[in-house]
C-alpha cells in the first residue's frame, strides 16, 4: 500500500458516505457489508486502497439493532475496524521464513522514531489540545526500551541503520496531525500502542525465537501488569472521546485504516 509524502497529509476516500446492504456476512473480524437494496442508517464506510469496503461502527444504531446488550465503547469501535483490516494478504506478508536480522533492525529503528514522536507530542501537550497530557507516562512508552535493544545489537557487531521512509513519513504525519487534527492523532496513538501490545508482541516472540536464539528484546517487556496499563489508557481514550461530537468520532474512526497502513509498512521491513 502506497504512502503519501511526508509533506502532504494522506487522506482517505469517501468519508462518511451512505450505502445500501442486502446481506451482512459475519467473520471473525466483524461485518463485511455488500451492496444491495435495504438502506442501513448510521454506517460509516471506508474505501481501502484495494477498493475493499469496511463498515465502521454503527454508533448511532441502538445496541438492540446490532444484537448487543450494551453500546460499545469508543475504543471497542476502533478495535473492531482495526481487526477488520487484518486480511489474508496481510497474514501472508508476515512470513517468518523470510525474516532477517537486517530487516528486523530496520523495523526497530523506524519503530523507535515513531514511538519517540508520539512521546514527544504528548509531553509537549500543545496548547490547542491540552488533553494530550493525559497520555504522558502511561507505562506503554517504548522508545527507551528500543534504545536499549539497538545498543545490544550494536554490541553484537551489527550496524544500526538510519530511519527509512516508513518511519520518517509516519513520524512527520503524526507531527502534522498533532497540531491540527487531534481526533486523527488519537487514532494513531491508539493504533501504535495497542498493536504493539497485541499482534506486535506475538510476532516479536516468534522473530526472537527464529533469528535471535530466543533472546527477548526489551521492546516486548513492560513494567507492571500490561493488561492494567492498557485498561488505564482505554479509560482515558474513552473519556477524551466522550467530549467529541459524533462527527468528530466518525473522523477518528475513518483514520484507523491509515494508521494500519503505516504500521504494516514498518512491519514489512522484517520480511523483505
Amino acid at each position: 500500500m502506497a504512502l503519501a509524502a511526508a509533506t502532504s497529509l494522506p487522506t482517505l476516500a469517501s468519508p462518511r458516505v451512505s450505502f445500501s446492504v442486502s446481506a451482512a456476512g459475519k467473520n471473525s473480524n466483524g461485518l463485511i457489508m455488500s451492496a444491495g437494496e435495504r438502506r442501513v442508517p448510521g454506517i460509516s464506510v471506508i474505501h481501502s486502497q484495494q477498493g475493499r469496503m469496511v463498515a465502521a461502527a454503527a454508533t448511532k444504531m441502538p445496541p438492540s439493532a446490532r444484537g448487543e446488550d450494551r453500546e460499545k465503547t469508543f475504543v471497542e469501535e476502533m478495535k473492531d475496524i482495526a481487526m477488520s483490516l487484518h486480511t489474508e494478504d496481510q497474514a501472508r506478508t508476515v512470513n517468518l521464513r523470510n525474516a532477517t536480522v537486517e530487516g528486523y533492525l530496520r523495523f526497530l529503528v523506524d519503530s523507535k522514531l515513531v514511538f519517540e514522536t508520539l512521546e514527544n507530542i504528548v509531553n509537549r501537550a500543545v496548547v490547542p489540545f491540552p488533553w494530550y497530557a493525559e497520555f504522558q507516562n502511561t507505562g506503554l512508552e517504548r522508545s527507551e526500551a528500543l534504545k536499549n535493544d539497538l545498543k545490544w545489537f550494536s554490541e553484537q557487531g551489527h550496524t544500526i541503520p538510519e530511519p527509512s521512509a516508513p518511519g520518517t513519513k509516519h513520524a512527520a504525519y503524526l507531527e502534522e496531525l498533532s497540531e491540527k487534527d487531534s481526533q486523527a492523532f488519537l487514532c494513531h496513538f491508539y493504533s501504535v500502542y495497542f498493536a504493539q501490545s497485541a499482534g506486535g508482541r506475538m510476532i516479536g516472540a516468534k522473530i526472537d525465537e527464529k533469528i535471535l536464539n530466543k533472546k527477548e528484546l526489551e521492546f516486548y517487556k513492560w513494567e507492571g501488569s500490561l493488561s492494567q496499563l492498557l485498561q488505564d489508557v482505554r479509560t482515558k481514550l474513552n473519556q477524551v472521546a466522550s467530549t467529541w461530537s459524533q462527527e468528530e468520532k466518525n473522523h477518528c474512526l475513518e483514520e484507523v485504516e491509515m494508521a494500519f497502513t503505516y504500521s504494516m509498512d514498518r512491519l514489512r521491513h522484517i520480511f523483505t
